[in-house]
């Protein structure tokens, strides 16, 4: 038995093929499922099962329609309320595809449904799928599901996670879905490439904590803000998602862009945020196409509001649309491709300046005293900060929009993404901004920021 990982770096998550060579068993495969055709095409098997570890909250699953494609069986968690034919298992249920076996345990904790799947061909060593159970040092976060049973179901987690290490012997290969950089972790998880049970045994925030009470109190304190558009994944996947499209959107020209722009709708820049603090179309919202570029931009939109791109290039637009649909932003109303100069008059063109935290220091020694806007989470605000500047998470910007005070913004984050999409949604909204495009571990360096260790 072999396993191919399908990375999606842009939400911290991961996709698996397990086969023998002739047929594969698909875990937790997401919307844009070429990468998964391509993937089976190159291993030259065929997809005999899919199965989903949990309803997930970050993205929206390929699943239902990777199964509708090759016919194979979809096994989905019994308990699961979904509106869409599946094979519903349960907790020591088995299946076989080819020369794989497939069993069922339950671990609640990150769901109330979560499911882990034990794969073996009989003779190689079997391996677990634990979706967001089980991570790479940690595991999934609990107040996803409700707020109100968080500790709960973080007394679930603790003990589906001992219940895995208990029922796998160490050289159980752990493949997890979430845990490399999404916000559905917990605690300390280490990413990386590979992991057995022996070595969670070792390292594990729930394997290594011995006492119940003290795991719980330090996973609860440890939840940060996670972005808003999870509350509408849920649904979602269980309605059973249909094929994403990723043809073109429809072409928008200079005239309709201003039409857009001039009647409030979300017009977004995609190019680097050096490229739009230098120059960009008044009432556009700046955010990099990146690596996190669709977590934020669906952290941020009011929800079903008409999207515009604008892009330099129709790959741009491609590679955003592919980010977008993950979430459930099926289809931009509409993209412009060009730079701002090919695509407005000059007399619609703005730029604001950016600068570094060596320069505001310079300018607090010099008796200048900007205001300065830390758009950073609250936990990272909990950590230290610049005395005197004002703190608005990014995420609530737009919702406290009446808080924001009055005179120039220095606008900063922790390495300058967030500060950018803070600043242009402050230009857009009248402010005057300057975006503090830098490392906040130099203001903390340099003495300008104090710690949580040096106050």
């Amino acid at each position: 038995m072999s396993v191919a990982v399908i990375e999606t770096s842009e939400l911290g998550d991961r996709s698996y093929v397990a086969h023998d060579g002739e047929v594969a068993v698909v875990v937790d495969p997401q919307r844009d499922l070429d990468r998964v055709e391509a993937l089976v095409a190159e291993l030259g098997v065929r997809v005999g099962m899919v199965v989903e570890t949990h309803i997930h909250n970050d993205y929206v699953t390929g699943g239902v329609e990777l199964a509708r494609r090759t016919g194979a069986a979809y096994l989905v968690a019994a308990a699961d309320e979904v509106e869409f034919a599946r094979d519903p298992v349960s907790d020591g249920d088995e299946r076989t595809v080819g020369a794989l076996t497939v069993r069922v345990l339950a671990t609640p904790g990150h769901t109330d449904t979560h499911l882990s799947y034990v794969v073996g061909d009989g003779g190689s060593a079997p391996v677990v799928f634990t979706g967001g159970s089980l991570l790479f040092g940690s595991v999934g976060r609990t107040d996803l599901v409700d707020p109100a049973r968080t500790e709960e179901l973080t007394r679930a987690q603790f003990h589906s996670a001992r219940r895995l290490a208990e029922l796998l012997d160490d050289h159980t290969a752990v493949y997890p879905t979430h845990g490399f950089g999404s916000f559905c972790s917990s605690g300390a998880a280490t990413g990386g490439d590979a992991s057995t049970i022996g070595t969670e045994r070792g390292r594990n925030d729930a394997l290594v904590e011995p006492d119940e009470d003290t795991f719980v109190e330090r996973l609860v304190a440890g939840l940060t803000a996670y972005p808003s558009y999870y509350a509408h994944m849920g649904a979602r996947n269980r309605q059973g998602p249909g094929p994403a499209d990723l043809s073109a959107p429809e072409p928008v020209d200079a005239d309709e862009l201003r039409h857009r722009i001039k009647a409030g709708e979300w017009v977004v820049d995609l190019r680097d945020r050096t490229a739009y603090t230098a120059e960009h179309i008044s009432g556009t919202i700046g955010i990099a196409l990146g690596a996190q570029f669709s977590t934020y931009l669906g952290w941020l939109i009011p929800w079903g509001t008409p999207l515009t791109l604008i892009g330099e290039t129709a790959s741009q637009v491609t590679d955003a649309q592919r980010q977008l649909v993950r979430i459930g932003i099926d289809r931009p109303a509409g993209a412009a491709l060009g730079t701002p100069a090919e695509l407005a008059p000059p007399d619609e063109l703005r730029s604001y300046p950016s600068s570094t935290f060596a320069a505001l220091s310079a300018a607090r020694e010099r008796g200048d005293a900007p205001v300065v806007l830390d758009v950073r989470r609250d936990d990272e605000r909990a950590g230290g900060h610049i005395p005197g500047s004002v703190h608005l998470p990014l995420n609530q910007l737009l919702d406290r929009l009446g808080d924001v005070p009055d005179g120039e913004l220095w606008v900063h984050c922790a390495s300058g993404f967030r500060a950018s999409i803070g600043a242009s949604l402050l230009s857009r909204a009248g402010h005057h901004v300057v975006l503090i495009d830098d490392e906040y571990a130099t203001a903390v360096a340099t003495g300008l920021a104090i710690s949580e260790e040096n106050r």
